[in-house]
């Protein structure tokens, strides 16, 4: 038994040396892309809407959300001085993009590896590409997200702020971030499968805890270094709304902080799913 530990322990350094995702989403990236694309294409199959759904749906959640949080709650964001409801639905809808990529991988790797037995059993196949296949998809939907965005604004503001270069920097922990922790449930719910029934609610009570339908400001100065510290993703909402709405650039310490952090949270999660998946072919 002591010999076999050094290989254990060098095994585990190797799966948290930071380039071992990277290089592990680079051997696997021609699969990556054909089950993305498999996965974009299935998405809206059979539709008679077909990819417009892909305009209409976010459309339609903002109106919603325009309505109620807006017109009857009546909360609002001043971003040129006016507080009017088009610069309150555009706040809303940058801040509800961002959160849409992290629930919309989150909420579904719960059952990435439950609803895919036929992977499991096969050796080669990378399981760990999944999650990253879902992300890209996430992603997609928020270019076409980011892009109706960008049209309001020049609809609302005559302009579009220089400040939409910096998106990628706010991007880029988003992605480690939203990595990490779907590697570490897709593993985890293979073994206690109740805990894909908590994952949406716990979602939707982030949504509420996440500044998309309230400026920060509204959050009581006394708490908001704690609710900023226990949220990386308000950090990441807060500057999406900086680089987009505002023109300014990256609020930088903070994003250095959240930065970091999403690493960490993305080589956890990736170690944890390659030490774990081994077993998942016993359990299912």
């Amino acid at each position: 038994m002591p010999s076999h530990m050094p290989s254990h322990s060098h095994s585990l350094l190797r799966l948290l040396h930071p380039l071992t995702p990277l290089a592990a989403v680079w051997r696997a990236r021609d699969l990556i892309w054909q089950l993305t694309a498999r996965e974009l294409s299935q998405r809206y199959r059979g539709t008679s809407l077909g990819l417009l759904w892909s305009l209409l749906s976010p459309l339609i959640t903002l109106a919603i959300y325009t309505f109620v949080f807006g017109s009857i709650l009546k909360l609002k964001y001043d971003i040129s001085h006016t507080g009017t409801q088009s610069e309150y639905a555009l706040a809303l809808f940058g801040g509800l993009i961002v959160y849409s990529v992290f629930q919309s991988v989150v909420g579904a790797s719960p059952t990435l590896v439950l609803q895919n037995p036929s992977y499991v059993k096969r050796v080669v196949f990378p399981l760990e590409a999944l999650p990253v296949v879902h992300l890209l998809a996430a992603l997609a939907q928020f270019a076409i997200s980011l892009a109706v965005l960008l049209v309001g604004c020049l609809l609302v503001f005559g302009k579009l702020s220089a400040g939409v270069l910096w998106t990628p920097l706010v991007l880029l922990p988003l992605a480690m971030l939203t990595l990490g922790v779907s590697w570490f449930l897709a593993s985890v719910c293979v073994y206690a499968r109740d805990l894909t029934q908590l994952v949406g609610v716990a979602l939707s009570l982030l949504m509420l805890l996440t500044p998309i339908f309230y400026p920060l400001s509204n959050v009581p100065k006394e708490f908001q270094a704690a609710y900023l510290f226990c949220n990386p993703l308000a950090i990441l909402v807060e500057n999406s709304r900086r680089v987009l709405l505002y023109g300014l650039a990256p609020d930088w310490l903070p994003m250095l902080l959240v930065t970091v952090v999403s690493w960490i949270v993305m080589q956890l999660g990736f170690a944890w799913f390659m030490k774990t998946k081994r077993g998942f072919a016993d359990v299912l």
